[in-house]
Protein backbone atom coordinates (compact mmCIF):
# COMPACT_ATOMS: atom_id res chain seq x y z
CA UNK A 1 0.00 0.00 0.00
CA UNK A 2 1.18 3.44 -0.86
CA UNK A 3 -0.70 6.84 0.77
CA UNK A 4 0.29 10.13 -0.61
CA UNK A 5 0.16 13.13 1.50
CA UNK A 6 0.27 16.37 0.42
CA UNK A 7 -0.54 19.66 1.56
CA UNK A 8 1.19 23.34 2.46
CA UNK A 9 3.41 23.75 5.65
CA UNK A 10 2.19 23.26 9.11
CA UNK A 11 -1.43 21.45 7.88
CA UNK A 12 -0.73 18.30 10.20
CA UNK A 13 0.47 16.40 7.43
CA UNK A 14 3.50 15.10 8.90
CA UNK A 15 1.92 14.15 11.97
CA UNK A 16 -0.81 12.62 10.32
CA UNK A 17 1.53 10.47 7.94
CA UNK A 18 3.79 9.15 10.88
CA UNK A 19 0.69 7.86 13.01
CA UNK A 20 -1.06 6.34 9.62
CA UNK A 21 2.38 5.01 9.03
CA UNK A 22 2.26 3.54 12.59
CA UNK A 23 -1.38 1.97 12.88
CA UNK A 24 -1.32 0.27 9.12
CA UNK A 25 2.39 -1.01 9.69
CA UNK A 26 4.23 0.75 6.92
CA UNK A 27 7.56 2.81 6.33
CA UNK A 28 7.01 6.85 7.03
CA UNK A 29 9.39 9.21 4.80
CA UNK A 30 9.13 12.83 5.34
CA UNK A 31 10.09 14.17 1.86
CA UNK A 32 10.60 17.52 3.18
CA UNK A 33 13.42 16.28 4.89
CA UNK A 34 15.28 15.51 1.80
CA UNK A 35 14.57 19.46 0.36
CA UNK A 36 15.83 20.49 3.60
CA UNK A 37 18.42 18.24 3.99
CA UNK A 38 19.39 19.66 0.68
CA UNK A 39 19.13 23.48 1.92
CA UNK A 40 20.93 23.25 4.85
CA UNK A 41 24.05 21.91 2.67
CA UNK A 42 23.64 24.81 -0.06
CA UNK A 43 23.80 27.54 3.37
CA UNK A 44 26.18 25.55 5.22
CA UNK A 45 28.34 25.51 2.12
CA UNK A 46 27.72 29.42 2.28
CA UNK A 47 26.30 29.06 -1.07
CA UNK A 48 22.63 30.74 -2.17
CA UNK A 49 19.62 28.00 -2.16
CA UNK A 50 18.55 30.48 -5.48
CA UNK A 51 21.90 29.17 -7.29
CA UNK A 52 20.65 26.62 -9.48
CA UNK A 53 23.97 24.90 -9.92
CA UNK A 54 25.21 25.15 -5.71
CA UNK A 55 21.84 23.44 -5.01
CA UNK A 56 21.95 20.41 -7.82
CA UNK A 57 25.22 19.59 -6.70
CA UNK A 58 23.48 19.14 -2.57
CA UNK A 59 21.04 17.39 -4.05
CA UNK A 60 22.86 15.08 -5.98
CA UNK A 61 25.15 14.44 -2.80
CA UNK A 62 22.79 13.89 -0.47
CA UNK A 63 22.79 10.79 1.61
CA UNK A 64 20.25 8.80 4.21
CA UNK A 65 22.51 9.88 6.83
CA UNK A 66 21.78 13.83 6.17
CA UNK A 67 17.84 13.16 6.74
CA UNK A 68 19.08 12.64 10.25
CA UNK A 69 20.91 16.23 10.90
CA UNK A 70 19.72 17.96 14.14
CA UNK A 71 18.52 21.49 12.72
CA UNK A 72 16.78 20.73 9.71
CA UNK A 73 13.67 22.17 11.55
CA UNK A 74 14.89 25.97 11.89
CA UNK A 75 13.36 28.49 9.68
CA UNK A 76 16.29 29.85 7.80
CA UNK A 77 16.33 26.08 6.47
CA UNK A 78 12.78 25.82 5.67
CA UNK A 79 13.25 28.96 3.47
CA UNK A 80 16.08 27.56 1.70
CA UNK A 81 14.43 24.48 1.11
CA UNK A 82 11.24 26.09 0.01
CA UNK A 83 13.56 27.95 -2.97
CA UNK A 84 15.63 24.98 -3.60
CA UNK A 85 12.25 22.95 -4.26
CA UNK A 86 11.44 25.20 -7.07
CA UNK A 87 14.83 24.28 -8.86
CA UNK A 88 13.77 21.38 -11.39
CA UNK A 89 17.31 20.25 -11.76
CA UNK A 90 16.84 19.74 -7.86
CA UNK A 91 13.60 17.70 -7.93
CA UNK A 92 14.59 15.56 -10.81
CA UNK A 93 17.79 14.36 -8.69
CA UNK A 94 15.92 13.55 -5.60
CA UNK A 95 12.79 11.84 -7.45
CA UNK A 96 14.47 8.42 -7.56
CA UNK A 97 15.18 8.89 -3.63
CA UNK A 98 11.69 9.04 -2.95
CA UNK A 99 9.89 6.60 -5.90
CA UNK A 100 12.39 3.74 -4.68
CA UNK A 101 11.31 3.97 -1.32
CA UNK A 102 7.65 3.74 -1.84
CA UNK A 103 8.48 0.60 -4.30
CA UNK A 104 10.93 -0.64 -1.77
CA UNK A 105 9.97 0.13 1.45
CA UNK A 106 13.07 -0.30 4.27
CA UNK A 107 12.29 -3.29 7.02
CA UNK A 108 9.29 -5.64 6.92
CA UNK A 109 6.76 -2.59 5.93
CA UNK A 110 3.65 -3.48 4.03
CA UNK A 111 3.85 -0.17 1.96
CA UNK A 112 4.85 3.31 2.71
CA UNK A 113 3.55 6.69 3.93
CA UNK A 114 4.83 9.23 2.14
CA UNK A 115 4.18 13.46 3.14
CA UNK A 116 5.38 16.11 0.86
CA UNK A 117 3.85 18.86 -1.72
CA UNK A 118 3.97 16.67 -4.73
CA UNK A 119 3.79 12.90 -3.72
CA UNK A 120 0.30 12.33 -5.32
CA UNK A 121 0.62 14.66 -8.43
CA UNK A 122 4.45 13.55 -9.54
CA UNK A 123 6.80 11.60 -7.38
CA UNK A 124 3.60 8.90 -6.66
CA UNK A 125 0.68 9.21 -9.07
CA UNK A 126 -0.11 5.26 -8.93
CA UNK A 127 -0.55 5.70 -4.90
CA UNK A 128 -3.41 3.95 -3.66
CA UNK A 129 -4.81 6.71 -1.09
CA UNK A 130 -4.18 10.09 -1.96
CA UNK A 131 -4.85 12.61 1.10
CA UNK A 132 -4.44 16.34 0.53
CA UNK A 133 -4.25 18.16 4.27
CA UNK A 134 -4.65 21.80 4.69
CA UNK A 135 -5.70 24.69 7.11
CA UNK A 136 -6.01 28.36 6.72
CA UNK A 137 -2.75 30.27 6.57
CA UNK A 138 -3.71 31.87 9.93
CA UNK A 139 -4.21 28.50 11.82
CA UNK A 140 -1.01 26.92 10.24
CA UNK A 141 0.99 30.31 11.58
CA UNK A 142 -0.16 30.17 15.08
CA UNK A 143 1.31 26.07 14.90
CA UNK A 144 3.73 27.07 13.78
CA UNK A 145 4.65 29.64 16.07
CA UNK A 146 3.94 27.44 19.09
CA UNK A 147 6.28 24.87 17.41
CA UNK A 148 9.29 27.46 17.17
CA UNK A 149 8.64 28.70 20.97
CA UNK A 150 8.09 25.19 22.60
CA UNK A 151 11.59 24.95 20.86
CA UNK A 152 13.02 27.71 22.86
CA UNK A 153 12.88 29.99 19.71
CA UNK A 154 12.10 33.64 19.30
CA UNK A 155 8.80 34.37 16.94
CA UNK A 156 6.33 37.13 16.20
CA UNK A 157 3.11 35.24 14.97
CA UNK A 158 3.03 38.32 12.51
CA UNK A 159 6.47 37.64 10.58
CA UNK A 160 5.56 34.00 10.73
CA UNK A 161 2.24 34.45 8.87
CA UNK A 162 4.17 36.73 6.18
CA UNK A 163 6.55 33.96 5.85
CA UNK A 164 3.95 31.20 5.20
CA UNK A 165 2.00 33.04 2.74
CA UNK A 166 5.26 33.51 1.12
CA UNK A 167 6.01 30.15 1.09
CA UNK A 168 2.60 29.02 -0.20
CA UNK A 169 2.79 31.58 -2.98
CA UNK A 170 6.30 30.23 -3.91
CA UNK A 171 5.15 26.52 -3.54
CA UNK A 172 1.67 27.31 -5.62
CA UNK A 173 3.20 28.94 -8.76
CA UNK A 174 6.35 27.49 -8.79
CA UNK A 175 7.06 26.18 -12.96
CA UNK A 176 7.92 22.38 -11.51
CA UNK A 177 5.82 20.25 -9.30
CA UNK A 178 3.47 23.49 -7.84
CA UNK A 179 1.62 22.36 -4.53
CA UNK A 180 -1.46 21.33 -5.87
CA UNK A 181 -4.23 18.59 -4.94
CA UNK A 182 -4.48 15.33 -7.54
CA UNK A 183 -7.69 14.96 -8.94
CA UNK A 184 -7.93 12.35 -7.47
CA UNK A 185 -6.98 13.20 -4.01
CA UNK A 186 -9.51 13.46 -0.60
CA UNK A 187 -9.21 17.13 0.85
CA UNK A 188 -8.91 17.60 4.30
CA UNK A 189 -8.99 21.14 5.72
CA UNK A 190 -7.66 20.41 9.79
CA UNK A 191 -8.60 24.14 10.82
CA UNK A 192 -10.40 23.55 13.49
CA UNK A 193 -9.56 19.28 14.04
CA UNK A 194 -6.76 18.32 16.48
CA UNK A 195 -4.19 15.51 15.80
CA UNK A 196 -6.93 12.74 16.94
CA UNK A 197 -9.89 14.10 14.80
CA UNK A 198 -8.00 14.37 12.17
CA UNK A 199 -6.15 10.80 12.37
CA UNK A 200 -9.68 9.62 12.35
CA UNK A 201 -11.02 11.16 9.45
CA UNK A 202 -7.86 10.13 7.49
CA UNK A 203 -8.41 6.66 9.06
CA UNK A 204 -12.37 6.40 8.09
CA UNK A 205 -11.22 7.13 3.96
CA UNK A 206 -8.07 5.20 3.96
CA UNK A 207 -9.05 2.11 6.04
CA UNK A 208 -12.78 2.50 7.19
CA UNK A 209 -12.79 -1.29 8.06
CA UNK A 210 -10.07 -0.63 11.08
CA UNK A 211 -12.03 2.13 12.73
Amino acid sequence: MIIAIDGPAAAGKGTLARRLAAHLGLAYLDTGLIYRATGKAVLTAGQDPDDAAAAEAAARALGPEDLDAPDLRTDEVAQAASKVSAIPGVRAALLDFQRNFAAEPPGDAKGAVLDGRDIGTVVCPQADHKLFVTATAEVRAERRLKELQERGLDAIYTRVLQDMMERDARDSSRAVSPLVPATDAHLMDTSDLDADQAFEAALQFIAPQDN
